[in-house]
């Protein structure tokens, strides 16, 4: 048996008004999923324990059945491991945003979706300003990047720069929870204050602004750890893996857990990513590894915009050019094929970030003997016969074994 999880980042949401007390999911015409609901068993699965921070790097570690209360480290360290940042025991790397901030409040997280070419410069451009033997940045894509301080102190409160649209950003500015981090507290945040007084003047964002876009006015630290200890897949489950996405962070994730990293051309992270491109990467790799991990990032990207027809095309796009072909793909492979599908966290339009509420998960295994549910949303999900799950559950369920 090998194993395919389509995972849709953040795709999951809350009813709308708008939608008339529908979901996106529960809105969208998703054929494919619907009848993969139908073909298998469907659960909940809590990706985000009550005391840990809602992000994508805590969900997906969950989803592949890490425990994250011994594993989690932070987001800067896995992306830091997918751009091949190799990290000293005592280095604190942390995601480094470039962000817009208009009159002083925090505008978007992402710089106006920056590309990858412009923010490569302007991250070169502050490690030459700003950077020195302890402060480090290494540009990564669009408007996710890494920041390193060598021997920093992670008695900081950082704060997720898609959390807090529309805040003052001196609200949320780093702040120490101990002596000890007072120092590293005030580092970041001058790092913060200059980047905003170095950054207009630089001219890829007088082209920006020329050209009607939103310019990177400020970086913004988040997510800081320290290099994390993780068994791989092999070790856990005796799986060889491979892992496709276009985010550094998940294939940070990839890295720890010992899987093969696929950069596939055009991926972009947004609703205009080479969907069909990953597919066939993914299908591809299932000839030689146990498990792929497909990540696909659009949904979440359009959460975090609070766009609801952006939302509900991206859900519908991954219906129709990933699950779809993937299942009418498999069925014609010799050896048998689990796919699995749900995604690591909601992140509903109305709040535009993500929550921790329970996703919807359906596993598909040749041979399985269904359960009710014909279709694939939030609500569908309740009545599956896995239930509600938590820890290595999904995993455990899509493989039908226990962690090592």
């Amino acid at each position: 048996m090998k194993y395919i999880i389509i995972l849709g980042d953040g795709m999951a949401d809350r009813p709308l008004a708008s939608l008339g007390g529908k979901t996106p999911l529960m809105a969208a015409a998703i054929p494919n999923m619907d009848r993969l609901a139908a073909l298998g068993r469907s659960g909940r699965l809590i990706t985000v324990p009550d005391d840990m921070p809602p992000g994508s790097e805590v969900a997906n570690l969950a989803v592949l059945g890490y425990d994250v209360h011994k594993v989690y480290q932070g987001r800067g360290v896995l992306e830091a491991a997918s751009m091949g940042v190799a990290l000293a025991e005592d280095d604190l790397a942390m995601r480094c945003n470039l962000i817009c901030i208009e009159k002083n409040k925090i505008k978007n997280h992402s710089a106006g979706h920056i590309s990858s070419e412009e923010a490569a410069e302007l991250i070169e451009f502050l490690q030459d300003r700003l950077g020195s033997d302890t402060v480090h940045f290494h540009a990564g894509v669009s408007y996710r990047h890494l920041l390193v301080l060598k021997k920093g102190v992670n008695d900081i409160t950082l704060t997720p720069p898609h959390d807090v649209p529309g805040t003052p950003f001196r609200e949320v500015l780093v702040r120490s929870t101990s002596e000890k981090g007072k120092s590293t507290a005030r580092l970041l945040n001058d790092l913060i204050l200059k980047s905003q007084a170095l950054l207009p003047g630089h001219e890829v964002n007088r082209r920006r602004v020329k050209e009607g876009k939103d310019p990177a006015s400020s970086i913004w630290p988040w997510a800081a750890g320290y290099k994390p200890r993780m068994k791989t897949l092999q070790q856990r489950y005796g799986l060889t893996g491979a892992v496709i996405s276009a985010v550094d962070l998940i294939h940070g994730i990839g890295v720890y857990a010992g899987m093969e990293s696929i950069h596939v051309p055009g991926a972009t992270g947004l609703y205009d990513t080479n969907y069909e491109g990953k597919t066939a990467a993914a299908l591809e790799a299932l000839k030689r590894v146990n498990l792929v991990y497909l990540h696909i990032e659009a949904s979440d990207e359009a959460g975090h915009e609070g766009d609801t027809d952006l939302k509900i095309r991206t859900i519908e796009y991954l219906d129709g050019r990933v699950v779809g072909p993937i299942m009418a793909a498999v069925e014609k492979m010799n050896e048998p094929v689990a796919i699995a599908l749900l995604p690591d966290h909601p992140t509903p339009i109305e709040v535009r970030t993500h929550v921790r509420d329970p996703v919807p998960f359906v596993i598909m295994r040749p041979g399985m003997e269904p359960d009710s549910v014909t279709a694939y949303d939030e609500e569908s999900a309740r009545r599956g016969a896995y239930g509600l799950l938590q820890g290595p559950g999904f995993m455990e369920c899509l493989l039908e074994r226990n962690a090592g």
